[in-house]
């Protein structure tokens, strides 16, 4: 089996645009396994916290910080993401995975997410360097904007961090600076098949609509950061702890553990601290 490499042009785009998809980046038989288990997890539900949007509509998600030898942690791990993200973040040293969650948007009652920056948030962790952090989704489930599919806006990664503030129980950017952005740069809708893949940098604008339709939204996001940006108001060592790749071919050769309390599991309250 071929599996994704990245190319130079994914690098020059993903430096114009602060995103690039990359479609079949699972196979079939790769996502059919990872949404298996996925849907079945029980220490996934278990960890499972709501977070509403300003019309009071919940989006689920489960948030963890160290990966494992789990199906998560093998394609968090995995040659093709951190080989990818290595080339594509700036500077040198060790890259990290900072946190991963299971997004689990829900049929007619998936809460949406406003726009926002991911590192309008990791600002208040005290990390210095947003060039040195990105986010990569992996689809495991169909997404288009029926069920409430990412929308980006091209290229607003060069704005830089814009003020952000809370929307329900979300921190979102200024929508003044968003109605700016809006009307110079191109709003995407991220529209990809299960298996696909979305790199995007930190600072790149992002939303999602509420799911109303009748088909579930579900993506795995992994984070990750460079050693040498330390933060300095995060408590977990998760951001600064060196990977230990695995080979592709481990998410379905090698045998994978269940998820275990060792992933270290963030919970509702923790995630309002980083926020407030």
């Amino acid at each position: 089996m071929s599996y994704f490499k990245l190319m130079p042009k994914h690098i020059d785009d993903y430096k114009k645009n602060g995103y690039i998809i990359i479609r079949n980046f699972l196979s079939l038989e790769e996502i059919t396994k990872l949404s298996d288990a996925a849907w079945g997890d029980s220490v996934i539900m278990r960890h499972a916290f709501d977070l509403n949007d300003k019309t009071g509509k919940k989006t689920k998600l489960t948030s963890w910080y160290f990966p494992g030898n789990d199906i998560y942690g093998f394609l968090t791990r995995s040659k093709r993401i951190v080989g990818s993200v290595d080339k594509l973040i700036a500077g040198e040293g060790a890259v990290c995975h900072f946190h991963s969650k299971l997004m689990q948007k829900e049929p007619r009652v998936g809460g949406a997410w406003e726009w926002h920056q991911d590192y309008g948030y990791w600002y208040k962790n005290e990390f210095l360097f947003p060039n040195q952090m990105i986010s990569v989704m992996v689809a495991i489930t169909d997404a288009n904007k029926e069920n409430g599919c990412l929308q980006v806006i091209k290229g607003s990664h060069k704005m830089g961090r814009i003020e952000h503030g809370f929307a329900g129980e979300q921190v979102g950017a200024s929508q003044h600076y968003v109605d700016l952005a809006l009307k110079t740069m191109e709003l995407v809708y991220v529209e990809i098949k299960a298996g696909d893949a979305l790199f995007f940098h930190s600072n790149l604008l992002h939303r999602s609509e509420a799911n109303l339709s009748d088909k579930p939204r579900w993506s795995l996001i992994s984070c990750y950061n460079r050693i040498t940006n330390v933060p300095y108001n995060e408590p977990s060592k998760s951001s600064i702890t060196p990977l230990k790749m695995v080979p592709d071919e481990s998410l379905l050769e090698w045998k994978t553990e269940d998820i275990t309390e060792e992933a270290d599991f963030a919970n509702k309250s923790q995630v309002h601290k980083k926020n407030s």
